[in-house]
């Protein structure tokens, strides 16, 4: 028997693609999903599965697709994750669950991402049109849930990936989960930072529709610590409440000029274009012509920054990085797609300052050359800059990727909530309390800036924190 290879998710044509905001990878084939599933050794001790932040039985449900039944594999992913079809696109499994495969000590780790979304696209639903081959079986949800507490209330603010698989969580359990969203749209950074090439908000819609489907309640346009504060929502009947509003406050590297005019965070750039549609020109969202672009950063939200601007017409794009391209957090596929796009990229190069044309606007982009130095605490190289080696980049814009912290709008509102000096959110490591009674929190908002999968880890920690302690009380 021929022996089996790992498959490589077909891609839009890169001339094509950097000219439209169709998603850029499409899904497996149903012939290979078959044969990557029967790679999979179906290790008794499952080392993957500690790869995952939310334990999905990885060797289950890839057994389930090399037995051609989908819809079980499915299912079991369904008890674990409440975004599979979203995790089987964004997560990084390069670091996590593949990273722990025993597939991959001695040849390529079993494609777990790809064959998390082609069973999770096959059983989208049919007018959303997602799914690569034409599937949509759908599935019955309501057996999902466990018959008990039915008359206690939980309120989850934000509904990014932390607060929504909290809600999936308690919602299988029975509570009545209401979550509260301060935008206009549902998904939190899933709808407003992640480009709709990497992650089509469609699919953000389906599974965020298989929650209500559990019976989660969501209420839009609530701004916790504007409209309504932590005391109100016990004084309504909420018997615990879940903080998860991420970390929406975006970093800048106050050096001269980041105040000129055509200078944006990469926060301000994608919810424009994600969010107000800036993409589509039946929308008037205001994006000014981006002309030269320098993205500052080396992260994925750098990655999506550049190649949003690509689509949107950049005359050149730059990434500007003060490390080496080892160094990069971004996902190797991402940094792949951006060179495959045309964007470039200069390496061990600090931004200075920012020079103006004299009219208020961005000309001109100063930066140091560095070098690499030892080691830090966290296992990178430092950087240091070269002696007297400047050099400048003409640009028409500018967008900062270089980080978040959290917003503190509930923090203020709320004194009594401790924070560390960062603005993160504080709490017991082992349940994720609060120093509010009943008040719990995860995800971006207490770790800072991280992955959509360890931030759908924290919900479902906390969704378990919460039973325990309604239960007591």
């Amino acid at each position: 028997m021929e022996s089996l290879k790992r498959p490589t998710l077909p891609t839009q044509d890169p001339q094509i693609r950097k000219n439209n905001f169709q998603e850029v990878s499409k899904n497996l084939m149903p012939k290979d999903a078959y044969n990557e599933a029967k790679r999979c050794l179906n290790c008794k001790n499952k080392p993957c599965v500690s790869g995952c932040p939310v334990s999905i039985d990885i060797p289950s449900f890839i057994n389930k697709i090399a037995e051609k039944d989908e819809k079980s594999a499915y299912e079991i992913i369904k008890e674990y994750s409440s975004l599979p079809a979203i995790c089987g696109r964004v997560c990084p499994q390069e670091k996590q669950c593949e990273a722990k495969c025993i597939r991959g000590v001695k040849e390529s780790p079993i494609a777990i991402g790809a064959l998390e979304r082609y069973v999770a696209d096959k059983f989208a639903s049919d007018e959303l049109n997602i799914s690569n081959n034409g599937l949509g079986e759908g599935l019955d949800l309501a057996k999902c849930k466990q018959v008990e507490n039915t008359a206690v209330k939980v309120a989850v603010v934000g509904s990014g990936p932390a607060g929504l698989a909290c809600a999936g969580e308690l919602a299988k359990l029975n509570y009545q989960v209401t979550v509260f969203e301060a935008l206009h749209r549902l998904g939190g950074v899933l709808s407003y930072g992640i480009p709709e090439f990497r992650l089509p908000k469609s699919i953000v819609a389906r599974e965020i529709d298989d929650l209500k489907k559990l019976g989660v309640k969501f209420e839009t346009n609530v701004v916790i610590g504007k409209t309504l504060t932590i005391e109100d929502l016990f004084s309504q009947g909420f018997k615990a409440i879940f903080l998860g509003t991420g970390a929406g406050l975006p970093k800048f590297m106050n050096i001269e000029g980041e105040n000129l005019r055509g200078v944006y965070s990469a926060n301000e750039f994608l919810t424009r274009v994600n969010l107000m549609k800036a993409y589509d020109d039946n929308f008037d969202t205001p994006v000014n012509k981006l002309g030269k672009v320098a993205v500052i950063g080396g992260g994925n939200v750098a990655m999506d920054a550049a190649r949003v601007a690509v689509r949107l017409g950049a005359e050149k794009t730059t990434v500007v990085y003060r490390r080496s391209e080892n160094e990069m957090p971004a996902r190797k596929e991402e940094i792949v797609h951006a060179k495959e796009e045309g964007i470039e990229f200069k390496f061990l190069s600090n931004p200075k300052r920012i020079i103006s044309d004299g009219n208020g606007a961005v000309s001109k982009l100063v930066c140091a050359e560095m070098e690499l130095a030892d080691f830090d605490s966290t296992g990178r190289r430092k950087v240091i800059e070269k002696n007297n080696a400047e050099f400048s980049l003409d640009v028409d814009s500018v967008i900062v990727a270089i980080g978040t912290s959290p917003n503190p709008i509930v923090k203020m509102s709320t004194p009594q909530l401790s924070a560390n000096s960062r603005g993160n959110i504080i709490v017991d490591e082992k349940t994720l309390m609060t120093s509010i009674d009943g008040v719990f929190a995860g995800g971006d908002i207490v770790s800072g800036a991280a992955t959509v999968i360890l931030a759908m880890g924290a919900g479902k920690k906390a969704a378990k924190s919460i039973n325990e302690y309604v239960k007591k009380k």
